[in-house]
């Protein structure tokens, strides 16, 4: 069933003036500079979804006892706008990020955001803020939905209202200066989610919670930390925000593998992505459990022959060589592998409509 609320349209009476923006266009990084607008839609228990908005980027008011800096009910999504070959942009699976923001939701006891509303609010962001879609080579308008509770109480319950959010912020190309393999620390300390927990979530605390073992992984000259799982720290789940994959074997006799989604993992939009392209360009794919004794034989007797993260900032990137407390590896030669280097650029093509969309995956924004 559709689900639509109409939108009052405020546009920013001082947008940034076309030089300015084209300068950070030129450069934009990542999560630095933002568009010239925003979207809201409010949720309270007795009005449901209401007063939609799309409004100049600006900070807001929040009253001390919002529930949402007591007792954390945040979530978000991530996703991008890219420009395609006419001139226009279009959304890289929206519908699937719509419905795990409502997964999110359900987990952390808030108001699930109708599917079309969610597409409907991300489309309109983009639409108002063309100009700001980068039409450099592996650049993109990345798009930030969130919601956060807005009822101000220090009683411990469910909201019952909330916030619903859009911000965007252009990003520039993840390996500016060509494609890195990383390091990985893998973590034996801290664990990132337990069974019941809010590991399937894109809940905010869940991020908070892997700071400091991400600070422990740079202390230890990695770039990023590898999670392994609660109960018996055994099982590979995921690296920093990221899922993780690992190829069996070379060439078209490559297998792909991934942990399987659990309760624990977040089920990764690029990683089903991945596993979707890898079927069509003939690899073998295969969800299972792999362990950290299995990662590292694998690597000794060359079994493994690639092993790359992926996620929505930077699509593909391989992993070069791991760590834990008494032990380090090699992966391979340690430089990417040509099974992820060929995922990475046919899931790029099909984002950026230079592949056939076989998959119905990008919704244009016009």
């Amino acid at each position: 069933m559709t689900y639509r609320i109409p939108f009052e349209q405020h546009p920013h009476p001082s947008p940034r003036p076309a030089a300015e923006r084209d300068a950070i266009l030129a450069h934009p990084g990542f999560g630095r500079h933002f568009t010239d607008h925003m979207v809201t839609i409010d949720w309270s228990t007795d009005r449901g979804w209401h007063n939609a908005r799309i409004v100049p980027y600006a900070p807001f008011a929040m009253d001390p006892a919002n529930m949402t800096l007591h007792y954390g009910q945040a979530i978000f999504e991530g996703l991008k706008a890219y420009a395609q070959p006419d001139g226009t942009a279009a959304l890289f699976r929206p519908r699937a990020n719509a419905l795990r923001f409502q997964r999110s939701a359900r987990r952390l006891a808030m108001p699930e955001l109708p599917t079309d509303l969610f597409i409907e609010a991300c489309a309109l962001l983009v639409r108002q803020d063309a100009a700001w879609v980068p039409h450099g080579a592996e650049q993109s308008l990345y798009l930030r939905p969130f919601m956060f509770a807005t009822e101000n109480t220090l009683g411990m319950k469910p909201a019952g209202a909330y916030r619903f959010m859009v911000i965007a912020t252009p990003a520039g190309a993840y390996f500016a200066d060509g494609i890195k393999p990383v390091s990985v620390w893998v973590s034996e300390q801290y664990v990132r989610a337990a069974p019941g927990g809010t590991g399937a979530a894109k809940f905010a605390g869940n991020y908070a919670a892997s700071l400091i073992a991400q600070t422990e992984a740079a202390n230890h000259g990695c770039d990023q930390v590898v999670w392994l799982d609660a109960l018996e720290r055994r099982w590979i789940e995921e690296v920093g925000v990221m899922n993780l994959c690992f190829v069996h074997g070379n060439g078209s006799d490559a297998t792909v593998l991934t942990p399987q989604l659990t309760d624990t993992l977040l089920a990764g939009v690029t990683r089903d992505s991945l596993l979707t392209i890898a079927d069509d360009l003939g690899y073998a794919t295969r969800e299972t459990r792999i362990s950290l004794q299995d990662w590292q034989s694998g690597c000794a007797d060359g079994s493994i022959s690639e092993v790359f993260a992926c996620g929505t900032a930077a699509v593909v990137t391989p992993v070069g060589q791991a760590k834990t407390s008494t032990t380090s590896w090699t992966i391979a030669d340690g430089r990417p592998g040509a099974v992820s280097l060929r995922l990475r650029d046919t899931l790029l093509r099909h984002q950026t409509g230079r592949e056939a969309d076989t998959h119905g995956w990008l919704h244009p924004c016009t």
